[in-house]
């Protein structure tokens, strides 16, 4: 069987990183640290990613790149059903890139860049709910005055953006653990869909109920 070609180092720096960042949290990972699970010099790692934050930036860019794509999906979503696929993944993407959020407070204090783009994040996560909701509106399946569509999907974003990091107050030492992952995500997809409870109809109101009660016999509590 011929050898794969090795892939390039900026390439497998981006992923070390990405590991580390999640499991330590950024603000506990050095450069220093990186090069040595890479088992390269500190030179090598200096020479595709002269600081830090080059390295946060270029995986917050592959995060915002993935995230962009996914959002475009939104004006698909017709139901209950669709919905929770949807939340269910950008929980997903959250959870691949959580050191983002973990750290999120800390990161943008010291990142002009990200401070700037994350706003751009929640503009277009809130974009989205409310094309969403729209969607829903349209198929019938939700019904919601106009006037409290804004704040119903601010509020969405809200629970979307600050659910890990509930996760973690709630269980530090395990929350972020990959073992984890799974009923977390579960539980914060059943909590930002709760919050369209009152405006589903009520054959979707009893569908999601049901989603919840069977994801969470296979993946944890909610």
């Amino acid at each position: 069987m011929a050898k794969k070609a090795p892939r390039r180092t900026a390439e497998r720096i981006l992923e070390v990183s990405l590991e580390l960042f999640n499991r330590f949290g950024e603000p506990n990972v050095s450069t220093t640290l990186i090069s040595a699970e890479l088992s390269i010099s500190p030179g090598n790692l200096y020479y595709h990613y002269p600081a830090k934050d080059e390295l946060i930036n270029s995986l917050f860019d592959r995060y915002e790149r993935a995230l962009s794509e996914l959002l475009n999906a939104s004006d698909g979503v017709r139901d209950v059903e669709d919905a929770w696929f949807f939340m269910h993944t950008l929980f997903e993407l959250i959870w691949q890139y959580r050191f983002l959020y973990r750290d999120l407070n800390d990161l943008l204090s010291k990142n002009r860049r990200l401070e700037t783009h994350f706003q751009w994040v929640l503009k277009n996560k809130t974009r989205a709910v409310r094309v969403m909701l729209d969607s829903m509106s349209r198929s019938g399946t939700v019904r919601i005055d106009s006037r409290e569509v804004e704040a119903t999907a601010t509020s969405m974003v809200v629970v979307l953006t600050y659910w890990l990091s509930y996760e973690y107050v709630r269980d530090p030492r395990r929350a972020l653990e990959p073992e984890s992952a799974q009923a977390a995500l579960l539980r914060g997809a059943h909590h930002v869909l709760n919050l369209l409870v009152p405006y589903l109809e009520t054959g979707q109101r009893t569908h999601l109920l049901g989603l919840v009660a069977a994801y969470s016999n296979g993946g944890g509590d909610s």
